[in-house]
């Protein structure tokens, strides 16, 4: 069966973005568009983010996951470090995030560098997690090839016995949190007939941010 995708077509009219309704701060303009996206029942996990990332060899992949923390500094998620997108990130240093939200007809692009938070950060979240999805980063070992699922299964047994209720689960040394510290951040809002607006901030080597009205 052949879909005809061209034929998919959806006219943005819901809002416009201009200069004198943005921060001038974006770490700031993404905690207002943030806070709106949390409101919206439609989107039911507005911390969904598209997280590009490069291998050595400069072929770049793209996945779904989920920020855990946002500060003034940066982007924060948790994942397996020796997983696909950790040991690119450890390898490259640089990353992108893209958050998409639909039903406000926005997205917002972010590229920066990348870091491991402390531990001590990293421990906290991962002892406020579901006791199951502790034993879960220890039974995965993300990105590799397994045999089938009932390899996971029995290893998420073992640990359930080696780790019973009332015991303390230790974090994975190799599971932890990345920071994305951003220096560009770009606003995006659908417009009629794809004239959409675009918002470039850039990060200037005084630590202040410029502003740039990109054409869609």
């Amino acid at each position: 069966m052949i879909m005809h995708v061209a034929n998919l077509r959806q006219n943005y009219t819901r809002d416009g973005l201009h200069e004198d309704d943005v921060s001038d701060d974006p770490m700031q303009q993404f905690a207002t568009w943030f806070a709106e996206a949390s409101e919206i029942e439609e989107i039911c996990e507005p911390n969904a983010m598209i997280l590009g990332t490069v291998s050595p060899a400069g072929r770049p992949s793209a996945r779904v996951v989920l920020l855990k923390d946002l500060d003034e500094t940066g982007f924060t998620f948790f994942t397996n470090y020796t997983s696909r997108k950790g040991t690119e990130l450890i390898a490259n240093g640089f990353a992108s995030l893209v958050f998409l939200w639909e039903p406000l007809e926005r997205q917002v692009r972010i590229e920066g560098r990348v870091e491991k938070i402390p531990a001590t950060v990293s421990d906290k979240y991962f002892h406020s997690r579901p006791r199951q999805s502790q034993i879960g980063a220890w039974a995965s070992p993300q990105s590799e090839a397994i045999a089938n699922r009932e390899v996971l299964e029995q290893n998420f047994v073992e640990l359930t016995e080696k780790y019973p209720e009332g015991t303390e689960i230790p974090r994975p040394d190799h599971w932890g949190g990345f920071k994305v510290i951003p220096d560009k951040i770009e606003f995006w809002q659908g417009r009629p007939s794809r004239l959409h607006d675009r918002l470039m901030f850039t990060l200037q080597s005084a630590g202040t941010w410029q502003r740039d009205r990109l054409a869609p």
